[in-house]
């Protein structure tokens, strides 16, 4: 595991080096508006194995997918003019939305039916999804089963001795208090949360 300290004046240097490093299948662990979170390609079947196997998660259970803006959400989601006026009021921020998927993304993002996606409000991830202009996996950097992480040095000591880790973590200290996105299923006419 590599690690690389992040500040307010290196943030488009890391972004780029971090960009780099996805497209070529790694796994970043990196801060978000939320928590830490597992960021790989969600393109790249062989990274998102990667991510199911350091977080110890079965492959059924859906991947939340990070995108940069609504029209990469239209790509591989369906999205109705109705939905989309939820989005625009909700994103960027902590609100991820199960929308009815078109079945683009490899089957090992649990994404085939419906896919739930969300724009961060965090500008080292936007940079990032510029970048490598792609979706990335968002889901939380900690074991199945076992709280989100919010701190680097935990997050760091939790994986260091296990087989599988992330390849970079990108070091923002101790984030803000912050429960993971707030899961809203849009695709009925009624829409559901799911996790508050």
């Amino acid at each position: 595991m590599i690690v690389w300290e992040i500040n307010s004046k290196n943030l488009e240097t890391i972004a780029k080096k971090a960009a780099l490093a996805l497209q070529k299948g790694e796994i970043v662990a990196c801060p978000t508006d939320t928590v830490y979170g597992l960021i790989a390609d969600a393109a790249n079947k062989k990274a998102v194995k990667r991510v199911l196997l350091i977080k110890g998660r079965k492959e059924t259970k859906p991947l939340p997918i990070f995108v940069k803006n609504i029209s990469m959400a239209k790509h591989f989601a369906k999205v109705s003019p109705l939905q989309e006026r939820f989005l625009r009021k909700v994103w960027p921020g902590k609100v991820t939305a199960v929308l009815e998927s078109r079945g683009i993304l490899p089957k090992e993002t649990g994404t085939q039916e419906s896919i739930g996606l969300r724009i961060p409000n965090y500008t080292l991830v936007h940079l990032m999804l510029g970048k490598v202009r792609r979706p990335l996996t968002g889901t939380s950097a900690n074991l199945s089963g076992t709280p989100s992480l919010s701190d680097s040095k935990e997050l760091i000591a939790k994986f260091q001795r296990r087989k599988y880790k992330p390849d970079i973590v990108l070091d923002a200290g101790v984030l803000r208090k912050s429960k993971p996105s707030k899961v809203v299923d849009i695709r009925g006419a009624k829409y559901k949360v799911i996790r508050k």
